[in-house]
């Protein structure tokens, strides 16, 4: 079968799964519904992994592409919904796909019984949330990207507030849906002023008409409100409250969904539309957008360190972490280069099945102990070794341990990092300890007693705490195969990842591509094959090792002073005003939205300067005329034009040619940053 024929199939397997769940689980007893959701989870992660294994080679079936219904563009515009398998959502989808099988699996035996004639109801949310995940990886319409989101977005909130019957997941539920319910209205504000300039909705189409038009205030805000969305969906600091709240309430096999790949969609969206749409002549320039995602990744890689070492609360100590790995993953996009997106879709795979699987062992601790309190659990673990050598194995491969997934990640992502602004792979390295240390700390009380009994009211605070129920309805006696398996068998993942060449060799490809603007394009629009860049695929190097080794050390050493000495009440007190930013009321989440709105607006606005006079772009003093035959050559005269002319600007595709790499910095700013232009 046509590779483009499968992409449809991928969205509709987990949508059909879910309705034969509903119609059924009724009549079917707890065991069949589980094994009917599971089967078709299976098979939505088998058609993508289908997708993702013939996408990325050279040829026509680099982007596979369907247009739903046979509606293809007419005279360059279009109507009907597009789905695209690049290999960077492809893989995201196979993520979100192999992932939703991994929960469905550990839940088999973590749930208590579920009411009668009600069995199928959490498989089918659970497949539901899977459709949404991989129709926003593949589709190519900025529109439908939004729908599939916000189906994403119910789900979660149902899933968060599953079990109805207490007041606290209900709370975080409702917590969860208002702010990302902002969020969603705001991208919808976003679209609409897209729309109203291009007349399309389409990635590929929105681009390229405006790229034959000037930017202005209203692609300025566009930009603005479209990626605010997007970051409330990836947490990202200011807009990240809901998550640690939402993470302390719902339940275990729902946080291994939302920490390792819902929020990670958030950062894929940001740099889908970022490529897509305004990387162009008539969108947001480079340097622009690099400043803003800095500044925002920075800051919430350091406060979602600081925060989660902060935590006594398992799910809220991972919470945090997730929220400073989004920092790193932001950063990781804001460089605008192929190695940069190749190393962060590398973290991700790692992170994902290393975040998973410390979710699950905190799921195995509540329903054993009812109880995911760091000092309340204080060597009562020891009677779980297992347990305890699968959250140290995970606790270090979140410090960027080699050779797991998330250290080749973490490696190839800081090292581009780096040749951007210096300091950076510190920040990679420090906030990689931090989190890591906080999670090798709590391993250390709980699975071995080590250091001193915390005592009431150190290192705690009223966000840390709360009262916990078993979610297997009894606490466990001898704990599930499932519960165990999972957990290992994510951190084989996590581990196949960094050591298996073809991995790396294959995201390579896809970072190749996801930024050659051009080619998606041609590939969407007029159904020409896109070339595959020649590259050398992300491997270990010495640097990247030594780092990943120094991360570790250090997360090791701050657990180690961390269980032997106790705090000073003068760090607590200095943090004091910091914890409570996070203060559980909805109306401060909803204020920190519109600050957040705000600081992005003002890091963005000198993508935009007007002066009428002008008759070309002003790049580095030197007029560029604005036809694509001229473009090239008027920012690089050593780079050769790629792509027809007249189509899209020969630019898209500079990034990649062995002269704009061998020109350095100089040429770099010219040909991708077009800093200092005006109209």
């Amino acid at each position: 079968m046509d590779t483009a024929r499968l992409l449809p199939l991928v969205v509709a397997a987990p949508l059909i799964g879910a309705a034969v769940l509903v119609a059924t689980g009724r009549r079917l007893p707890r065991l069949a519904s589980d094994v009917l959701g599971c089967a078709f989870a299976t098979a939505a992660a088998v058609l993508a992994l289908l997708v993702l294994f013939r996408a990325g080679h050279p040829g026509p079936e680099a982007y596979p592409v369907e247009w739903v219904g046979g509606w293809r563009p007419v005279g360059g515009s279009g109507v009907g919904i597009v789905l695209v398998g690049d290999p960077l959502g492809a893989g995201l989808a196979a993520l979100a796909s192999l992932l939703v099988v991994a929960v469905l699996v550990y839940s088999w035996r973590y749930f208590e019984e579920p009411p009668r004639r009600h069995t199928g109801s959490f498989p089918a949310l659970i497949l539901v949330f899977q459709a949404g995940m991989c129709g926003f990886a593949l589709t190519g319409d900025l529109f439908n990207a939004f729908v599939f989101f916000e189906l994403m977005g119910v789900v979660a909130y149902a899933l968060t507030g599953f079990r109805v019957e207490e007041p606290k997941p209900l709370q975080g539920a409702l917590a969860f849906g208002v702010v990302n319910s902002l969020g969603a209205y705001v991208t919808l504000l976003g679209i609409t002023l897209l729309y109203a300039r291009t007349g399309e909705l389409g990635f590929a189409h929105i681009g390229r008409t405006l790229d034959a038009g000037e930017p202005d205030g209203l692609v300025l805000a566009a930009f603005v409100l479209v990626t605010t969305g997007l970051l409330v969906k990836a947490a990202a600091v200011p807009f990240h409250f809901w998550l640690p709240d939402a993470h302390a309430v719902a339940p275990t096999p729902v946080c291994m969904l939302l920490s390792g790949v819902m929020v990670e969609l958030g950062v894929y969206g940001v740099a889908r539309v970022y490529w897509t749409v305004f990387a162009g002549p008539g969108g947001l320039a480079h340097p622009d957008f690099t400043r803003a995602l800095l500044v925002l990744g920075v800051l919430t890689a350091l406060l979602g360190a600081v925060m989660c070492w902060q935590q006594r609360h398992l799910k809220r100590l991972l919470a945090f972490s997730t929220v400073s790995h989004t920092g790193l993953f932001l950063i990781g996009v804001a460089v605008l280069t192929p190695e940069g997106i190749s190393g962060t879709a590398l973290y991700v795979l790692g992170h994902a099945g290393v975040k998973a699987a410390l979710f699950a062992c905190a799921g195995v601790l509540l329903d054993r102990y009812a109880s995911v309190d760091e000092h309340e659990l204080f060597g009562r673990a020891r009677e779980l070794p297992e347990v305890g050598a699968l959250f140290a194995v995970a606790g270090l491969a979140l410090c960027g341990l080699p050779p797991f997934g998330s250290g080749l990640g973490k490696a190839v992502a800081e090292e581009a990092a780096g040749h951007t602004v210096a300091w950076l792979p510190a920040l990679y390295v420090l906030v990689s300890a931090v989190t890591g240390g906080a999670v090798l700390r709590a391993g250390l009380r709980i699975f071995a007693g080590v250091g001193r009994r915390p005592r009431d009211g150190q290192e705690s605070g009223p966000e840390t705490t709360g009262e916990e129920e078993p979610e297997t309805g009894r606490r466990l006696g001898r704990i599930p195969v499932p519960l165990l398996a999972v957990p290992a068998a994510l951190l084989a993942g996590s581990l196949a990842v960094g050591v298996v060449p073809a991995v790396a060799s294959a995201v390579d490809r896809a970072g190749a591509l996801f930024t050659d603007t051009g080619g998606y394009r041609r590939s969407v629009l007029d159904g020409r094959a896109a070339a595959v860049p020649a590259s050398v695929p992300p491997h270990w190097q010495a640097t990247g090792i030594v780092l990943g080794l120094l991360s570790t050390a250090l997360a090791i050493t701050l657990a180690t002073l961390a269980v032997r000495r106790p705090v000073r009440t003068g760090t607590a007190a200095l943090l004091a005003p910091v914890r409570r930013l996070q203060s559980g009321h909805i109306g401060d989440y909803v204020a920190w939205l519109v600050a957040g709105t705000a600081l992005l607006t003002v890091l963005t606005v000198p993508g935009v300067r007007w002066d009428r006079g002008a008759l070309g772009l002003v790049v580095s003093g030197g007029a560029v005329p604005r036809s694509a035959d001229s473009w090239t050559s008027a920012i690089c005269p050593r780079c050769p034009p790629s792509g027809p002319r007249g189509t899209d600007p020969p630019w898209s595709a500079s990034p990649c040619c062995p002269t704009w790499r061998s020109l350095g910095p100089p040429c770099r700013a010219l040909s991708t940053s077009r800093s200092s232009w005006s109209l």
